[in-house]
């Protein structure tokens, strides 16, 4: 990944994925902060900061401040993984982040619904530069599937042919996860493609610090009532396969 930039911010939604990222670290070291702990290390020869989102916009707001504060990041890239809402958006699936929003925030009649105080916007914009490599390496990915999860993985999740999808993804305090949930979701935001619970937290945060942010989300389940039930395995079998992977690819591509 070639940039000048002194330092960047790779964060995960969950221990498996932080796990594949930090296996890129030859000398990572480990620092803590209040209750976050930090990777310092070096990734292709780049200076890196890893860690964990926590779960929920609070807990990721925090981690971001701290990101930017304390380390010094002057970009951010985000890996996890998210519930499907758009039409088409199937497990296994990549979604690259244009704009992040709100979908549980509300503050009218003061302010229409989604939109923020003191930003004037619902929805945030990712960095198009930082996304468009995210996405060229998601798709190198992708494209290369077998090189990355296991023949027994792909036949047992049903990953033939994932595909990328670029657009926004909405955040929310609350794990979406039954049909009513979901098909409201679509019907109050069509445009989303993704639903999670911390991208759009960072996306604020970056905007406050003027921090470009770059958020990839692999589809675990559709957000419904025929969720997934062996998260564990996908977590293990393929989410954390991806997020190496694409970390990986966006550093030497």
């Amino acid at each position: 990944m070639n940039t000048t930039a002194p330092r960047i911010g790779l964060v995960a939604a969950l221990h498996e994925e932080l796990a594949s990222v930090l296996a890129l670290m030859p000398d990572e070291h480990k620092e803590t902060i209040g209750s976050r702990d930090f990777w310092v290390g070096h990734l292709h020869g780049q200076d890196v900061v890893a860690t964990l989102s926590g779960i929920g916009k609070v807990a990721a707001a925090t981690t971001a401040t701290l990101l930017i504060q304390q380390f010094g990041v002057s970009r951010i890239v985000f890996t996890g993984v998210a519930g499907g809402l758009g039409e088409g958006v199937s497990v296994g699936d990549v979604v690259v982040a244009q704009t992040l929003l709100q979908h549980d925030y509300d503050v009218s009649p003061i302010f229409p619904r989604y939109v923020i105080p003191g930003h004037g916007v619902s929805e945030f914009k990712a960095d198009k530069v930082l996304s468009d490599r995210l996405a060229d390496a998601s798709n190198a990915v992708l494209s290369s599937l077998a090189q990355h999860v296991s023949a027994a993985s792909i036949e047992k999740f049903g990953l033939q042919q994932p595909r990328l999808h670029q657009g926004l993804i909405i955040s929310g305090d609350r794990f979406v996860c039954t049909t009513p949930e979901s098909e409201k979701l679509n019907r109050e935001l069509p445009a989303a493609l993704a639903v999670e619970m911390e991208g759009a937290a960072f996306a604020q945060v970056c905007k406050d610090f003027n921090v470009p942010l770059a958020v990839v989300r692999t589809i675990s389940d559709r957000a419904d009532d025929e969720a997934h039930v062996d998260f564990p395995s996908f977590l293990k079998e393929v989410a954390s396969k991806y997020s190496g992977a694409i970390v990986e690819a966006m550093f030497t591509t």
